[in-house]
């Protein structure tokens, strides 16, 4: 990694777990990166955040998953980043960037599985995230 420690904002630890979903499957699909940019450029979290940023953070979140601790090492820096109380805003970014391309795989459900637990979010407000994404991306 470029830095042994890096230090992630609120915002880059959104964008990290953006990215780690949309890596979760090794195939990052255009419609994955077309919603994270659109998430960064439009969502009042992002208002104040440099989006020259998103490189910097993508390229912390493909090293560390080079590593073999490397999923543990960056909730570690989410942990220390994100404040809780937006676990939920993660949690939603997560399943947009999920559910962009249509397709659910069980690497990308695991993933989920796994920041829903890292961030603690209640089984029964989990659910409710995931039907508002579904409903954001149905096709016709």
């Amino acid at each position: 990694m470029s830095q042994e420690n890096p230090t992630l904002s609120p915002q880059d630890c959104l964008v990290a777990i953006m990215i780690a979903v949309s890596a979760a499957d090794e195939n990052i699909r255009t419609s994955e990166l077309v919603t994270i940019q659109r998430v960064v450029n439009h969502l009042p979290v992002f208002a104040q955040f440099d989006t020259d940023r998103l490189k910097e953070v993508s390229q912390i979140v493909f090293d560390l998953f080079e590593e073999e601790d490397g999923l543990d090492a960056l909730f570690g820096l989410i942990r220390e980043g994100l404040p809780q109380r937006l676990n939920e805003t993660a949690y939603a970014l997560a399943c947009d960037v999920a559910a962009a391309d249509g397709l659910l795989g069980e690497t990308e459900l695991a993933l989920l599985s796994e920041i829903r637990h890292e961030l603690t979010i209640d089984r029964l407000h989990a659910a409710a995230i995931e039907r508002g994404s579904r409903a954001r991306h149905m096709r016709p």
